[in-house]
């Protein structure tokens, strides 16, 4: 069985009053949206010590800094594209 990814969205003070607290229902609708729920881990976490950084995300290996509503599907594209391709039986090759 695949390790399930994790995202895990800072809601230290500093990036949850910049809006993170807004990020967990984009995010939520994403996963929702492409049947990735069974995929991923969500969680929250205090802070990463990235505060004027922030808002920051962290998905597996990868910290996301100053996160916005707009930026959450192509962050959320870069890392689950390939997943989602997987799961839907295509891939970048077969796209051509």
């Amino acid at each position: 069985m695949p390790l399930k990814r994790v995202i895990t969205v800072c809601m230290g003070s500093s990036c949850f009053s910049r809006g993170n607290r807004n990020m967990l229902p984009l995010i939520q609708s994403y996963l929702s949206t492409h049947q990735l729920e069974d995929e991923v881990i969500l969680k929250g976490s205090h802070c990463f010590s990235n505060c004027s950084e922030g808002p920051v995300v962290k998905i597996g290996g990868r910290t996301y800094t100053r996160v916005s509503g707009e930026r959450i599907p192509e962050i959320m594209e870069i890392e689950f594209g390939d997943l989602k391709q997987i799961e839907d039986g295509t891939s970048a090759q077969n796209q051509q």
